[in-house]
Protein backbone atom coordinates (compact mmCIF):
# COMPACT_ATOMS: atom_id res chain seq x y z
CA UNK A 1 0.00 0.00 0.00
CA UNK A 2 1.47 3.32 -0.99
CA UNK A 3 1.96 5.99 1.68
CA UNK A 4 -0.52 8.36 0.04
CA UNK A 5 -3.20 5.68 -0.12
CA UNK A 6 -2.52 4.70 3.47
CA UNK A 7 -2.92 8.35 4.52
CA UNK A 8 -6.43 8.34 3.03
CA UNK A 9 -7.67 4.84 3.87
CA UNK A 10 -6.66 4.56 7.53
CA UNK A 11 -8.43 7.73 8.74
CA UNK A 12 -11.49 6.81 6.68
CA UNK A 13 -11.80 3.35 8.21
CA UNK A 14 -11.13 4.64 11.70
CA UNK A 15 -14.05 7.08 11.35
CA UNK A 16 -16.29 4.34 9.95
CA UNK A 17 -15.43 1.98 12.81
CA UNK A 18 -15.89 4.75 15.39
CA UNK A 19 -19.36 5.45 13.98
CA UNK A 20 -20.48 1.82 13.74
CA UNK A 21 -19.37 0.59 17.18
CA UNK A 22 -21.93 2.64 19.18
CA UNK A 23 -24.68 1.69 16.74
CA UNK A 24 -23.84 -2.01 17.02
CA UNK A 25 -23.70 -1.82 20.81
CA UNK A 26 -27.08 -0.10 20.95
CA UNK A 27 -28.65 -2.59 18.57
CA UNK A 28 -27.33 -5.77 20.15
CA UNK A 29 -27.38 -4.80 23.83
CA UNK A 30 -30.15 -2.32 24.60
CA UNK A 31 -32.90 -3.47 22.23
CA UNK A 32 -32.92 -7.13 23.42
CA UNK A 33 -32.76 -5.91 27.03
CA UNK A 34 -35.83 -3.70 26.55
CA UNK A 35 -37.72 -6.42 24.67
CA UNK A 36 -36.85 -9.11 27.20
CA UNK A 37 -35.13 -11.23 24.55
CA UNK A 38 -33.85 -11.11 21.02
CA UNK A 39 -36.41 -10.32 18.30
CA UNK A 40 -37.55 -13.51 16.63
CA UNK A 41 -36.95 -15.75 19.63
CA UNK A 42 -39.87 -17.62 21.12
CA UNK A 43 -40.97 -16.00 24.37
CA UNK A 44 -40.01 -17.83 27.53
CA UNK A 45 -42.75 -19.90 29.13
CA UNK A 46 -44.43 -18.16 32.05
CA UNK A 47 -44.19 -20.42 35.09
CA UNK A 48 -46.32 -18.25 37.36
CA UNK A 49 -49.87 -19.25 38.25
CA UNK A 50 -52.54 -18.08 35.84
CA UNK A 51 -54.86 -17.00 38.64
CA UNK A 52 -54.45 -15.42 42.02
CA UNK A 53 -54.85 -18.19 44.55
CA UNK A 54 -56.48 -17.02 47.76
Amino acid sequence: MTPSLRAIVLPFFSVVIAALVPVALAAFLTIPFNLGGHPGEAPAADVSAGQHMT
